[in-house]
């Protein structure tokens, strides 16, 4: 039996988002052309939960989008798996717009080139950066988050999971470890 432990709790998620949001607006000296883009599961909820956030503290004119990466990743023609396609909904230029790309969980980076390669296919944004409630390493591309919730230290074989209330019962991160 796997050993589970949770890492961040429905509180714990929130303050993260909280922190994220202040950082956000902090590094890019406000909203102004600023953009949040959620790679399609998990990021898209937290990116429309950041634009709440940022909203509460004056920003109202952040934009949203949701960018599947399916046919964008490296291991289509290595897997079994038949892809899922979902929708890619960016209703707004990302021409010369500082876009935060938002994702739940850092790994290897492979999810994080497949999305700033299909980000491109939308346009051409003055910068990208990347806000992740979990940075978790292990690292096989040279990515780096500039926005992190929770930096954890796990094995290769540990299962990092990110549930969330909008898909599961309940808000919270645990690890199985191996």
């Amino acid at each position: 039996m796997k050993a589970r432990k949770v890492i961040l709790d429905s509180q714990g998620i929130d303050r993260s988002l909280t922190r994220i949001a202040c950082e956000i607006l902090e590094k890019n000296k406000g909203a102004e052309d600023l953009v949040l883009v959620g790679i399609r599961t998990g990021g898209m909820f937290l990116a429309e939960r950041l634009r709440e956030k940022i909203s509460g503290m004056g920003e109202d004119r952040i934009l949203v989008g949701i960018l599947d990466i399916t046919l964008y990743r490296d291991d289509l023609l290595t897997t079994d798996r038949k892809p899922r396609l979902g929708k890619t909904d960016i209703p707004f230029s990302l021409d010369n717009k500082k876009v935060v790309l938002v994702d739940d969980v850092l790994f290897t980076g492979r999810t994080t080139r497949a999305a700033m390669d299909a980000l491109i296919d939308f346009g051409r944004p003055r910068l990208i950066q990347l806000a992740v409630l979990i940075d978790r390493g292990n690292r096989e591309l040279p990515i780096r988050a500039d926005f992190v919730g929770k930096n954890i230290s796990s094995s290769l074989c540990d299962d990092v999971r990110v549930n969330l209330v909008e898909l599961k019962e309940r808000d919270e991160v645990i690890v199985s470890e191996a």
